[in-house]
Parts: structure tokens; sequence; C-alpha cells
């Protein structure tokens, strides 16, 4: 498939190698679809949906899912940069986040204040993600960068960070209760208590 049109419905096909930044889309909806090697981005995809798709090396960077509902999606090698995820459509009833992030990079990124419990990140560059106020419970987080990125008031409990580094996580001020860490990382989270170390 190498053509997308509004108000249109798409089941179980393939796109690979479109070129489309900068568009505009609106009412779409795509279910079990696969994105292969595509340019989306500056996109803006309005009250669309996206449904147990997978998505494979595809520009997204700065794309705009306004009031865009995704459900059980797999991001693999996709350059993710400058999403504002708090657009997109998430429903209320549900709690678990049903995404999947694998050798991605989702830098500058916003998931302030949502519920997206199990996400799943692994080898992921995370620079500059702001995930105050969020619910992220029951997530796995390995092997990521997580440079500059924001956790206030954020929900981590159980959350899986083996192997990921660079973090700066205030045990005072988010529930990290049963979350793992890797022991030389996780002195990192000491240092909001003022507590010295000492050989």
């Amino acid at each position: 498939m190498n053509k997308i049109e509004n108000g249109m419905q798409y089941y179980d096909e393939v796109f690979s190698k479109l070129t489309l930044p900068d568009s505009h889309f609106t009412d779409i909806e795509f279910e079990e679809c696969e994105f292969n090697d595509c340019q989306f981005s500056s996109t803006q995809f309005r009250q669309c949906k996206f449904i147990n798709c997978t998505f494979r090396r595809c520009n997204f960077s700065m794309a705009k899912f306004s009031h865009t509902r995704m459900t059980e999606l797999d991001f693999d090698a996709c350059k993710l940069v400058g999403i504002d995820w708090t657009l997109a459509d998430w429903p209320t009833y549900r709690k678990d986040a049903e995404m999947t992030f694998k050798n991605c990079i989702l830098t500058d990124a916003s998931f302030f204040g949502l519920t997206l419990n199990e996400l799943h990140c692994t080898d992921c560059k995370l620079h500059d993600v702001d995930f105050r106020d969020g619910d992220f419970a029951n997530s796995t987080l390995t092997n990521c960068d997580f440079t500059n990125s924001l956790f206030m008031r954020t929900n981590l409990a159980e959350t899986d960070f083996t192997e990921s580094h660079s973090f700066s996580i205030n045990v005072l001020e988010n529930n990290v209760k049963g979350a793992t860490f890797s022991r030389y990382e996780a002195l990192a989270l000491l240092e909001s208590l003022n507590i010295s170390l000492v050989d």
C-alpha cells in the first residue's frame, strides 16, 4: 500500500517507504497494519485510530496525534522525537499502555499526567522526557538512557529499570515501591536523600 486517504479504514495492510512529512490526516482507522521505513515527521494525525499495528524504522519526529486512539502498538527502531503523547485519546477505563518501544529514540517527549501501566521500553534513548504526575506502574524500562528526564509524583511501583541509567529519581517524591534497579545505578537514588557514601 502506497497511499493513505482521509476517512478510510485500513485492515491488515503493509505500508512501506511512504514519505509523507508535514501531512494532515483525519478520521483514519488502521487495524493490524505494518509500517516499514516510513517518513511521517511533523505529520498530524487527528481523530485517527491505530489498533494492533507495528512500526519498523519509521520517523514520527514532531508528529502530533491529537485525539487519536492508540491500542497495542509496537515500535521498533523508530525515531519519535518531540512528541506530546498527552494529546492522544487514552481510554479512561484501561490502565495498561499496550505500547512497546524497542531501540527507539523518544527524546523531548511528554507523558505528563498519563496513566500507562505496563509500558515497555527496551534499549531506548529517553532524554528530556517528562514523566511527572504519571502512573507507569508495572512497566519494563530496561537498558534505557534517561538523561535529564523528569520524575515527580510519578508512580513507578514494580517497574523494572534493569540496566537503565542516567536517571534522577527522588525516592521521597516518587513511588518506587517494588521497583528493580541495577545495583550500581541504584546508588543514584541515594542522591535525593543527601547521603554520602564512602569506601
